[in-house]
């Protein structure tokens, strides 16, 4: 260790009233206001489909493919994104990201035809919030921390519904009273604030300053940088896949995603104002979603680190199948007490299966849990995705979005299921008192 390293570690260690907290929850901190700044673009499409049905024509179903190309981009580029804060550092990559964002949202201002969309919200957008995933948040947890990883995980999860809960309100007012371009522009401007933010405060390990991760007992060199990252990525995939757990893992977030970003965060508004309720009304609905969300994934987070995540998954998905079910009938003009009910309910459990996945990933792959979450949450966003495109296409078909209400519950229940046959790693046994070891 070196003089300065050793003087940062001393200091860490000081305290005037024998109290002093730990950098790595500054460095959580700064992690949840960057999800937060960057949850403006996460917000957005639910509230574009009736505007740009109405302005250039195009079906649902075709803005629904635009968002399924970003919601699955999402998915597909976080394992690589994982592999590449590996190589190049977490600030780098994130203020990249967040940077392309900005240029996708932005252009869309300017677009006339169907397949700008895909260009601009689906690729660049999708693209940049890849490498903002859920990814971001288990490597910063993996190397800031050893103990409370559980509630940690669930803190930078909520981040994203905190974020949600700032810009839907904000969003909606604007397309309502005046256009969806203004709200285009608010998105790249959010993304676009957060990149010095991320770049001047957020760091890449705990030896960056000199510290031993939270909890830990020793202190932890930074490793050297991985070369090879989308190679890593890919190599770590096919190693992965050829264990039973990592498809149980992929199979439930698959069906998470398709159940709530792919679902409710897609179709909720359109299939409420189908009803007669208001854009503004049914938005502000979502954030109160978010609301809720933040509450159960932090108690999710905790719950992770002292029960059974497995059985924690199973409880939440079933819950979660039971909810959608009753949807269709709660849709109604105004807000009601059910429907209320049902926003608490569901809220609650809309993203608390994280904390229990990556605890799950990380039991069964250890060093490369974060990339193989990575490859979960693909199949999170390919789901999603999935269910973006089709609900627009059944809305067209059926005039109505019941018949997608019910399959995901369905869905859900057949998660449950499959949370409960992911088998437990087995133990390393320890050494025999008295025995050399190796």
């Amino acid at each position: 260790m070196t003089q300065t390293t050793e003087a940062a570690a001393v200091e860490e260690t000081r305290s005037p009233g024998g109290f002093r907290i730990h950098r790595a929850w500054f460095v959580a901190a700064v992690t949840f206001v960057t999800i937060i700044g960057a949850a403006a673009f996460r917000s957005l499409p639910g509230l574009l489909i009736d505007p740009l049905h109405q302005d250039f024509g195009w079906s649902r179903g075709t803005i629904g493919a635009a968002v399924s190309v970003n919601l699955a981009l999402y998915g597909l580029t976080a394992p690589f994104a994982a592999a590449l804060m590996d190589r190049f550092g977490i600030r780098r990559v994130v203020a990249v990201a967040l940077t392309v964002i900005a240029v996708g949202s932005g252009l869309t201002v300017w677009m006339t035809a169907a397949w700008q969309l895909m260009l601009y919200w689906g690729l660049l957008v999708g693209l940049g919030s890849g490498s903002m995933a859920l990814a971001f948040a288990a490597t910063v947890t993996n190397r800031w921390f050893t103990e409370r990883r559980g509630l940690v995980t669930g803190i930078l999860t909520a981040a994203s519904a905190s974020g949600q809960l700032i810009f839907l309100p904000l969003l909606s007012w604007m397309v309502e009273e005046h256009d969806w371009r203004p709200a285009a522009i608010t998105v790249a401007l959010a993304a676009l604030a957060v990149v010095p933010f991320v770049w001047l405060l957020l760091r890449d390990h705990p030896a960056d300053v000199g510290l031993k991760p939270y909890g830990a007992q020793e202190f932890v060199p930074k490793p050297a940088p991985v070369q090879g990252a989308a190679r890593r990525a890919v190599t770590v995939l096919f190693k992965a896949a050829r264990t039973g757990p990592f498809w149980l893992l992929a199979g439930t977030f698959a069906i998470c995603g398709a159940s709530t970003n792919g679902l409710v965060q897609t179709h909720f508004v359109p299939a409420a104002h189908d009803h007669g309720m208001p854009v503004t009304a049914a938005a502000s609905l979502l954030a109160v979603i978010g609301v809720f969300d933040v509450v159960g994934t932090v108690a999710s987070g905790w719950f992770t680190d002292r029960f059974e995540p497995r059985r924690l998954l199973a409880v939440y998905y079933a819950l979660r199948g039971i909810s959608l079910l009753f949807l269709p009938m709660l849709l109604a003009p105004s807000v009601h007490p059910p429907m209320l009910f049902f926003i608490v309910f569901y809220g609650l459990d809309w993203v608390a299966t994280v904390p229990p996945t990556v605890a799950l990933c990380r039991e069964q792959y250890g060093e490369d849990s974060a990339i193989v979450f990575g490859w979960v949450l693909a199949s999170h966003q390919v789901g999603a995705a999935l269910v973006a495109f089709l609900g627009g296409v059944a809305r067209d078909v059926f005039g109505t979005y019941d018949m997608v209400w019910y399959a995901s519950g369905a869905l859900c229940a057949a998660a449950a299921l499959m949370a409960l046959v992911i088998r437990r790693r087995p133990a390393v046994p320890a050494p025999a008192p008295g025995l050399a070891t190796a």
